[in-house]
């Protein structure tokens, strides 16, 4: 896959965008780049205005401080939608990007149309957050790990597929101390918007693989009955990466998504 040619916003965010219309912007987890929504903004682009962002400091996007936190990343999404001037959006995210999406739901009120949230991580257990957390020391620590979230992401037998080698691609060339930043909010961050759900009011989409052994489908679940407007998708056979290894099912199913009442309650 060829890089995307990206531009920049005044405040050094940057995304790639493709087609017309309502807007969709889309956020991935930690270690990517908006290059990993290329099958989204193909499929999606045809009736949508897709707008994929780099995290910060992932790809080409300016950081943020060492100490962000989640609520600092979803001031950045305010900011980049300020920059756009995007009045009211669609928000996608996938991991950390989920974690993003849902703060905006929960804060930027009719701003955000509907939300996604594609393999989100909600109130982890004691033993999860603690993994978490431990990778979080390590990444900060400079140990970067690459083999071993490719594992729980894909599975064994995944090794020689192109969504494994890209995604190898993109975690080893990430800037390190942006990883380390995300990768500290994201450990943090499961709990911090949890109990907004019952007050987002637009459609919410909460989708993971059956197979995803840390964004469960218990997760996505609970998520779901919490919104009133929320509901859950599952893909069978799939882990963490469904955009990429399961493309086809997730633009059906994100097109549905659009395509639902702006208000559902």
């Amino acid at each position: 896959m060829e890089a995307v040619r990206r531009l920049h916003t005044k405040n050094g965010t940057a995304y790639a965008e493709q087609g017309a219309g309502e807007p969709l912007v889309l956020i991935h987890g930690v270690g990517m780049r908006l290059e990993a929504w290329a099958p989204q903004m193909a499929a999606l682009g045809k009736s949508h205005r897709v707008i994929a962002v780099d995290m910060p400091g992932h790809g080409e996007s300016r950081p943020l401080s060492d100490a962000a936190n989640l609520e600092a990343f979803v001031a950045w999404l305010g900011l980049f939608l300020d920059d756009l001037g995007l009045e009211r959006v669609n928000v996608a995210g996938h991991s950390m990007g989920a974690l993003i999406a849902g703060g905006a739901a929960a804060t930027f009120g009719a701003r955000i149309t509907r939300v996604a949230l594609l393999n989100g991580v909600y109130r982890r257990d004691a033993a999860a957050s603690a993994a978490v957390v431990d990778r979080a020391r390590e990444i900060r620590a400079g140990q970067i790990d690459v083999d071993g979230p490719l594992l729980r992401w894909f599975g064994a037998d995944s090794k020689e597929s192109d969504a494994y080698r890209l995604t190898h691609r993109w975690l080893s060339s990430v800037d390190r101390g942006g990883y380390a930043t995300a990768y500290a909010a994201f450990a943090a961050g499961d709990s911090t918007y949890a109990d907004c759900w019952p007050d987002v009011g637009c459609p919410a989409l909460f989708l993971t693989g059956t197979d995803d052994p840390n964004s469960t489908p218990a997760m996505a679940q609970s998520m779901a009955d919490a919104a009133p407007a929320g509901y859950a998708v599952l893909i069978d056979g799939h882990r963490h990466m469904v955009n990429l290894t399961a493309p086809d099912e997730v633009n059906t199913i994100l097109a549905d998504w659009l395509a639902k009442p702006e208000e559902m309650r």
